[in-house]
C-alpha cells in the first residue's frame, strides 16, 4: 500500500510532532495513518504502508490503546485484529486531557497535597510550602475546569472556544452590572471616604 502524497506528508509530520509531545516517532506516525484512514486497518497493512516492522507496529499499537486513543474492530470471518482512530477531534481531545491527567496531574496534585500536610522546619521548607500551596491552588483550579469542560457537548465547546477574547468582555459587563445593582455597598464606600 503507498500512501498518496498529502497523506504522506501528514503522516511524517505527526511523526516528528510525536517526539515533541512525549510520544516516538513510529507511535505518532501509526496513530496520524489510522486517523486519517477511511477504514479501520490492521496490523499488516500499517506495517506495508509505513514500511514497519511487524513488532514496531504491535508496540506502537500496544501504546494507543494504553492511551485509548484506538479502537480494535473484529471482522466476521476474519481472524485478523483492525484498528481505527475516533473521528471526533473532540473525543480525542478529551481522552488526550483525561489521560494526560492520569499520568501526569494527578500524580503532582498528590505530592502536593501530602507536602502541604506537613509541618515545615525551617524558613525555606516555609517558603517552597507556601510556593507549593500557590501551584496546588492553580492545577486544581486547572483540573477543576476541564472537568467541566469535558462534561460540554461538543458542539458548546466549539461555541465556547469561538468566543474567545469575547469572554472577558462578558465578565467585565457582568461585573458593571453587578456594581450598578448593589447601590449600598457604593454609598457605604462613599460614606467612609467621606469621613476619612
Amino acid at each position: 500500500m503507498k500512501l498518496p502524497p498529502l497523506t504522506q506528508r501528514f503522516v511524517l509530520h505527526f511523526g516528528e510532532m510525536g517526539s515533541r509531545w512525549g510520544i516516538n516517532r513510529t507511535v505518532g506516525q501509526i496513530y496520524a495513518l489510522l486517523y486519517v484512514s477511511a477504514q479501520p486497518l490492521n496490523a499488516d497493512e500499517i506495517g506495508e504502508a509505513l514500511t514497519f516492522s511487524r513488532s514496531n507496529v504491535s508496540m506502537g499499537l500496544k501504546e494507543l490503546q494504553s492511551w485509548n486513543l484506538v479502537r480494535l474492530i473484529h471482522r466476521p470471518n476474519d481472524r485478523r485484529e483492525y484498528f481505527q482512530a475516533p473521528e471526533d477531534v473532540w473525543a480525542i481531545f478529551r481522552t488526550l486531557a483525561n489521560e494526560r491527567r492520569k499520568r501526569e496531574v494527578d500524580p503532582t496534585l498528590s505530592m502536593l497535597r501530602e507536602a502541604l500536610m506537613e509541618q515545615p522546619g525551617t524558613a525555606e521548607d516555609i517558603h517552597a510550602q507556601e510556593r507549593m500551596k500557590q501551584m496546588h491552588s492553580f492545577i486544581e483550579l486547572m483540573t477543576n475546569w476541564l472537568d467541566d469542560v469535558q462534561k460540554m457537548d461538543s458542539e458548546t465547546l466549539v461555541s465556547l472556544m469561538q468566543m474567545g477574547a469575547k469572554v472577558q468582555k462578558l465578565l467585565e459587563m457582568k461585573e458593571r452590572v453587578k456594581n450598578v445593582f448593589s447601590p449600598a455597598k457604593t454609598n457605604k464606600e462613599e460614606t467612609s471616604h467621606g469621613q476619612s
